[in-house]
């Protein structure tokens, strides 16, 4: 696979991001609209889902990327390979997440995962970041029954801060875990783990 250059932060607030991106049309976008959706926020170059997708051929994959360039890469990999159950959408999630889902048809959404997102170590910055008290509640609306949402991060504050806004969410469960539940691991948790460093990792069922 060929290796793009691009930036690793972006500013989501930044005016050119604050777009409201239309709803998924699943009809449009894959072959059989019909399966379980697993839906990947922040889903950088899209390697997790690419091998996702490749090993589960009865569920249909999307990635949400703000990155646009990750995103044609992604999805150009993706036609190449003939997955027609994966799809990756460039938007901002801060702004057009519930846009975005609104279409769905009810109990569609049976898996939602967040790795790593940018921490945004400052506080000045911390309204960048991408787990918010409105996603958090947009993704635990939306969510099948049984349907399950999985984070992890390898800074413990932002996960702390995370955790907590869906453990406030009344039809939430959390599971206790301690490894990725996944076949599949992201770069980034490969390199966290490559070092030693602890990951912190949550997951939430919908009751």
């Amino acid at each position: 696979m060929s290796r793009i250059r691009v930036h690793q932060h972006v500013n989501p607030l930044a005016r050119h991001y604050l777009f409201i991106s239309p709803p998924l049309d699943l009809k449009k976008i894959f072959a059989n609209p019909n399966l379980p959706v697993h839906l990947d926020i922040g889903s950088a170059r899209g390697r997790f889902l690419l091998s996702m997708a490749e090993l589960d051929k009865e569920t249909n994959f999307i990635g949400l990327e703000i990155r646009r360039v990750l995103v044609e890469e992604a999805n150009r990999i993706a036609k190449e390979r003939n997955l027609t159950n994966l799809h990756y959408e460039f938007t901002n999630v801060l702004v057009s997440l519930g846009s975005l889902l609104q279409n769905f048809p009810e109990n569609i959404l049976r898996v939602v995962t967040i790795h790593f997102p940018d921490p945004w170590f400052k506080k000045r910055h911390a309204k960048r970041r991408m787990v918010t008290n409105e996603t958090a509640s947009i993704l635990a609306s939306h969510l099948a029954k049984g349907g399950r949402i999985f984070l992890q991060t390898d800074v413990e504050f932002l996960a702390e801060e995370m955790f907590e806004k869906f453990r406030r969410i009344g039809n939430l469960k959390e599971i206790s875990i301690t490894k990725n539940p996944f076949p599949v691991k992201t770069e980034r948790e490969k390199a966290v783990e490559a070092k030693g460093k602890p990951i912190y990792r949550a997951m939430f069922e919908k009751t």
